[in-house]
């Protein structure tokens, strides 16, 4: 058993490509990755917006992290959809007081860095003068797992969180253990995947900010 699934992870890395990550998730969980990613990210995204900004005007670290997030978002020229999800996957573990660091690196397109002891990231690729704004709409994004590259070129912030959410299912990897907060939230608020683990603290919290009027 433990052979076929290693032949079985060998062959999806091997792969490289979206629609594989989205059928093997799929045959996981019998759930349509990008179709209910997107449909409850964007039905929560104002009300997590209304939080963030909120809790922007209060004091402390947290707050500043936000209100910084705050206004680099609202000083972009078009706020679309795209913008709006880039945010709030930015703002998430900030307001559930995650250190997502390690996991939303950032380079300058010249340079490679060192990506050892990283098991999973979001490498996002920038020009030397854009990095305030290459926060929202990068020059490109690369998916990090296991030290490794997987996936590199032009896309949206929220596509590359999606397709590397997809491969931690595919690949049965852990949690990035900074964010296992913010990964908890999309597996249970957003993805609708339950294991029979009640939510507590901030995370129970901040589902019932979302769901009550």
């Amino acid at each position: 058993m433990n052979t076929t699934y290693a032949l079985r992870r060998q062959e999806i890395v091997g792969a490289l490509v979206a629609p594989r990550v989205f059928a093997e998730f799929h045959r996981i969980n019998n759930v349509n990755l990008r179709n209910q990613f997107y449909k409850e990210l964007d039905r929560h995204t104002p009300k997590l917006i209304t939080l963030f900004r909120d809790k922007a005007t209060k004091t402390g670290k947290i707050a500043e992290e936000l209100a910084k997030l705050m206004m680099i978002y609202d000083l972009q020229e078009q706020r679309n959809v795209n913008i709006r999800r880039a945010l709030v996957l930015r703002a998430l573990p900030v307001y559930l007081r995650e250190d997502a660091f390690k996991f939303f690196r950032t380079c300058n397109s010249a340079d490679c860095p060192d990506l050892t002891d990283t098991p999973v990231a979001l490498l996002t690729v920038v020009m030397d003068d854009t990095i305030d704004a290459a926060l929202f709409s990068p020059e490109s994004i690369c998916i990090v797992v296991e030290d490794e590259i997987l996936v590199s070129g032009p896309t949206t912030l929220a596509d590359s969180f999606l397709l590397l959410f997809g491969y931690i299912y595919a690949l049965d990897l852990q949690y990035p253990n900074n964010l296992e907060l913010t990964f908890t939230f999309i597996q249970k608020v957003v993805m609708c995947l339950e294991d029979n683990k009640p939510l507590k603290g901030r995370l129970l919290t901040l589902k019932n900010d979302l769901f009550n009027e």
